[in-house]
């Protein structure tokens, strides 16, 4: 088969499962994360800020950019399971019969 012919999902899939490299075959100019799309975002921090960013970049060996990702993508995760726990907790609150506690 020839680079960047047409084929069937079925035979590319068979082709990976073999191993072959389907390298050739793959447009890269459309590969597409859906939801992980850039998007430009101005943000004004205070010098000191700035100043701590670079130092703690510097001693992880990634850009202030990298380590602004890095710890914004953490505490959104940290904020999402505390959600979750807050909510769970909040439904079994709900669901209590004080007829079956013993501290009610």
């Amino acid at each position: 088969m020839k680079k960047n012919s047409t084929m069937t999902a079925q035979e590319f899939e068979k082709r990976f499962d073999e191993g072959e490299d389907i390298t050739p075959f793959i447009d890269r100019s459309s590969i597409r994360r859906p939801g992980m799309e850039a998007r430009r975002v101005n943000v004004d921090f205070p010098e000191w800020i700035i100043e701590k960013l670079d130092l703690q970049s510097k001693l992880i060996g990634v850009s202030r950019q990298s380590l602004i990702k890095l710890w914004v993508s953490e505490r959104i995760q940290q904020e999402h399971q505390n959600q979750k726990s807050l909510t769970f907790k909040g439904v079994a609150e709900a669901r209590h019969e004080p007829s079956d506690c013993t501290h009610c």
